[in-house]
């Protein structure tokens, strides 16, 4: 067990790896694409989907549908209902047309013989239904939108409740942040499907109507029709292929645009930005993608206007051909004025109908087989299997974590992150892990608080594997901070807060949280206290220092009563008072539990318990700090080095 004295001789940062090497080295790998690199597309996906391709992927429908169901299924039936009524309008504004010019044509031939009434009233029901139909048009447009915007957050909300599930080495995978980004485009592009599915609806029941009345003058005009629109139909759907595919293939690409396009404009980066002059750097960088993203978009597009404005004009001959027999059968008396203006109408709005089908038709097979990179994300399942039977997790601890030959290897990755560890962790010990970046210190501690599970080896509580353990209460009795810990753009009170977000309106425990990480003089300065809004991204927000920031993230560390506490380079950004502060408060508040760690500064690292020396992601030496330094190893020469930076 530690004295408290022990803990109060922190002193100054020796860092193995500048900050700012880390920067630059972060940036080179971007660009020389080592965080983006792209998958080759499976070649289902960069070929032209066939006809049965696009069948299968309507097989999706009935599960967009149950989700828009979900989202409101009152506003679902209430739009089809619109969407029903809607589609009889344009066929009886078409017959009372034509009863209007034969009454009016009746009514030029006997001047004195006949009353205007009945043409009148005709008049009157046509200007009804014209007022019935647009209202119908714009109460649809209404309800699609509202509809839309509810399936847009219903998504997006089922989205990030299934991240929540997912295990953290998936998200450092490229290959699954493809799926995740391919997923958020969906919950927007989606909504428009809503709406094409319920307009191919509509349309083939008004086609069925107007259908009707070409069939019983002359069923010919029906396959005219179809030869018209085919050309056109099959030239839109190779086109929406190719733009599917190029789609498909540009996402990684995609997300290094974003990512460049940050790291040109933003509150986060524009301090380094300026310091280092990349500004051109990642200008030029976001030229080259976007160019190579305008080239490849304006090649298709051309092909696809010429390709399209030629079949539009077989189509446009195919209707002309139709319109021209029935002006030849109208001039041999064989139908009347009115017949031909229904007919000519019809057979107009038929060859938009249908050609709006087809066209839609490819559209909505396209967003069905888009639906599947939507559904493909809710079939990824975390890694960390939970256990049927979870075991409550032991208050108070009795015995301690022991590793048992533990090792860790991402997903993807050849090497090992960790590999061989065995040590244990008692209850009340208190131990540091030091080691150069990248040995595996941050690892190690993401696998004790089971972020990761082990590739190999097991870790134990009390004799029992943690794997057995219920993991919400694992997480709650297990308090971490990160050195990267998120600077939300919230209130203090909330940034405190997420350390337990169950408390979030537990002023007094927020309060005594930011007192024991002597976060609370600087907030009390703040003009609104712990409602001030932290960050500038937000009207009325107030940035804070590094170390103004770092006191805030140590008062989550505190927002819960956990039993071991986890601290990852905890006062980096603090000046040598501060620090001495905090470590005799934290030295107070963990003197009956367990601490793991982790620090470059040995003047805070020699007063643990004992140390662990890790490299390349093997623990190669484990005792006290004066063990150690009589072992003269690789513990002994990373002090001396340090140590001489002070002489």
């Amino acid at each position: 067990m530690l004295k408290v004295a022990n803990w109060r001789n922190s002193q100054v940062l020796f860092s193995f790896a500048s900050p700012t090497c880390t920067s630059i080295v972060f940036l080179q790998m971007i660009f020389q694409r080592k965080l983006f690199n792209s998958e080759k597309s499976p070649k289902s996906l960069t070929n032209q989907l066939s006809f049965k391709d696009r069948l299968s992927a309507l097989r999706n429908l009935p599960r967009f549908f149950k989700l828009v169901w979900e989202t409101s299924p009152w506003m679902t039936v209430v739009n089809a209902l619109l969407r029903i009524i809607k589609s009889a309008t344009p066929l009886a504004i078409l017959y009372v047309g034509k009863l209007i010019i034969d009454q009016i044509l009746i009514l030029s031939h006997n001047k004195a013989g006949l009353s205007s009434r009945y043409l009148w009233t005709l008049v009157a029901i046509e200007f009804g239904l014209a007022i019935l139909s647009d209202s119908l048009s714009r109460a649809i447009t209404l309800m699609d939108s509202l509809l839309g915007d509810l399936f847009s957050n219903h998504t997006s909300i089922k989205i990030m409740s299934h991240a929540a599930t997912l295990d953290l080495d998936q998200f450092e995978d490229s290959t699954f942040y493809d799926k995740l980004e391919r997923a958020r485009q969906q919950t927007i592009g989606r909504t428009i499907l809503l709406s094409q599915v319920l307009s191919q609806v509509q349309d083939l029941i008004t086609m069925a109507f107007l259908a009707a009345g070409l069939l019983a003058f002359n069923p010919w005009l029906i396959i005219l029709l179809l030869v018209a629109i085919i050309p056109a139909f099959l030239g839109e759907a190779y086109f929406n292929d190719k733009t599917y595919a190029l789609s498909r293939r540009q996402t990684p690409e995609k997300r290094e645009l974003d990512y460049v396009r940050f790291l040109g404009a933003s509150d986060e980066t524009a301090k380094e930005v300026k310091i280092f002059n990349l500004s051109g750097f990642i200008i030029n960088r976001f030229r080259q993608l976007s160019n190579r993203f305008y080239i490849d978009n304006k090649r298709l597009a051309i092909k696809r206007t010429i390709w399209g404005t030629s079949l539009t004009m077989v189509g446009s001959a195919g209707y002309y051909s139709a319109y021209i027999f029935m002006i030849i059968e109208a001039v041999n008396g064989k139908i009347s004025i009115g017949d031909l203006t229904f007919l000519a109408g019809s057979f107009r709005q038929l060859r938009s109908l249908l050609e709006g089908i087809l066209i839609r038709f490819t559209s909505v097979s396209q967003g069905a087989v888009y639906l599947q990179d939507f559904f493909e994300f809710f079939e990824i399942r975390p890694r960390i299997v939970l256990s049927p039977n979870p075991l409550p997790f032991p208050r108070p601890i009795k015995q301690g974590f022991r590793f048992e030959n533990v090792g860790f290897k991402y997903s993807n990755s050849e090497r090992w992150a960790n590999r061989h560890i065995s040590f244990t962790l008692s209850l009340g010990e208190k131990i540091a892990l030091v080691g150069e970046n990248g040995a595996g210190k941050t690892t190690l501690v993401k696998l004790l608080a089971r972020l990761y599970d082990p590739t190999e080896g097991r870790i134990l509580l009390d004799g029992v594997d943690l794997r057995q353990y219920d993991l919400n209460e694992l997480r709650i009795q297990i308090g971490v901070i990160f050195q990267d810990f998120i600077r939300y753009q919230m209130s203090a009170s909330q940034n405190i807060a997420v350390g337990n977000i169950n408390e979030v309106n537990n002023a007094e425990l927020i309060k005594n949280s930011s007192i024991q990480s002597l976060a609370h003089p600087l907030i009390d300065r703040l003009p609104n206290k712990y409602e001030q809004m932290l960050g500038r991204r937000f009207n009325n927000g107030v940035d804070l220092s590094g170390g103004e920031w770092q006191k805030i993230a140590l008062a989550r560390a505190y927002m819960k009563d956990a039993q071991l506490l986890i601290l990852d380079e905890p006062t980096a950004a603090l000046d040598a008072r501060a620090e001495y502060e905090v470590f005799q408060r934290f030295a107070e508040l963990t003197r009956e539990k367990s601490a793991v760690l982790i620090s470059h500064r040995f003047s805070t690292v020699r007063m643990a318990d004992r140390i662990l020396v890790l490299e390349k992601g093997q623990l190669i030496e484990l005792g006290s700090h004066k063990e150690l330094l009589e072992k003269e190893g690789r513990y002994a020469e990373l002090f001396k080095l340090q140590a001489m930076g002070y002489q």
